[in-house]
């Protein structure tokens, strides 16, 4: 593994986008090891969040522990990083890994990544997704939705009340001016995708245990396409206050 372009690409991938603390954090959490400070010669780092990465990757590799220990913690490491950050740059850092020659014998996080979700599916299914637990991570894809349309339609409604109530015509979010057939029909027809979601997935999931009620894989990769699509339907519309 090329842990030196590990080091540079992704560092300097991240440097605006995350912060000292938070690569410090990360690192104290996988590492028991120092931080040391390394002058890389052929390179001018300007960053001092992507150098803070850089010396972290750097130590790692002097430690003297077996090689297969080191590469784990070195994806720990990074997965930490990056877990906050935008799925581009998520995507950015997994084709790094590749590149540098890094396996984990996983295909799972090229599965989901292909995908090209909204970045609140990444947030908060990626994790349980490339760990195996489909089922929940599809429940907790679909509670964000529920929530985040809560939030937005300012609604103390719930579930399939909720979403028949705000993406109704004489609803809260507005997905286009509701003036012709064809834009009302978008707009009944995002109400009912999101309804259907709450009553085909989102109750079963809060209701049923994973064994009784399990989601394979591809159900799972298919379900959190539908529940991107849907995101980006709720971050397309406009809230307008009704009586």
């Amino acid at each position: 593994m090329n842990y030196k372009m590990i080091a540079l690409q992704i560092g300097d991938a991240i440097k605006y986008s995350t912060s000292l603390k938070n690569i410090d954090l990360a690192a104290t959490s996988v590492f028991n090891f120092s931080c040391e400070h390394f002058i890389v010669s052929d390179v001018n780092i300007t960053s001092d969040r992507a150098s803070r990465f850089i010396d972290w990757i750097f130590t790692l590799a002097k430690q003297n522990i077996p090689f297969d220990d080191k590469n784990i913690k070195l994806k720990q490491f990074i997965d930490m990083v990056i877990s906050k950050l935008s799925p581009d740059i998520q995507e950015q850092a997994l084709s790094i890994y590749k590149n540098a020659g890094f396996s984990d014998g996983n295909s799972l996080w090229d599965e989901f990544f292909e995908r090209k979700y909204h970045h609140s599916v990444v947030l908060h299914s990626r994790e349980l997704f490339v760990s195996g637990f489909y089922f929940h991570a599809v429940f907790e894809a679909s509670k964000a939705f529920n929530k985040e349309t809560q939030k937005k339609s300012r609604s103390d409604k719930d579930g399939y009340q909720l979403m028949m109530d705000v993406f109704s015509l004489k609803g809260s979010l507005k997905l286009n001016a509701g003036q012709t057939q064809t834009e009302q029909n978008v707009q009944e027809g995002v109400k009912f995708l999101s309804a259907g979601l709450m009553q085909a997935v989102r109750n079963p999931t809060a209701h049923e245990t994973a064994l009784d009620w399990g989601i394979a894989k591809e159900d799972c990769l298919d379900l959190l396409s539908f529940i991107s699509y849907l995101f980006k339907q709720l971050d397309k519309s406009v809230f307008v206050m009704v009586n």
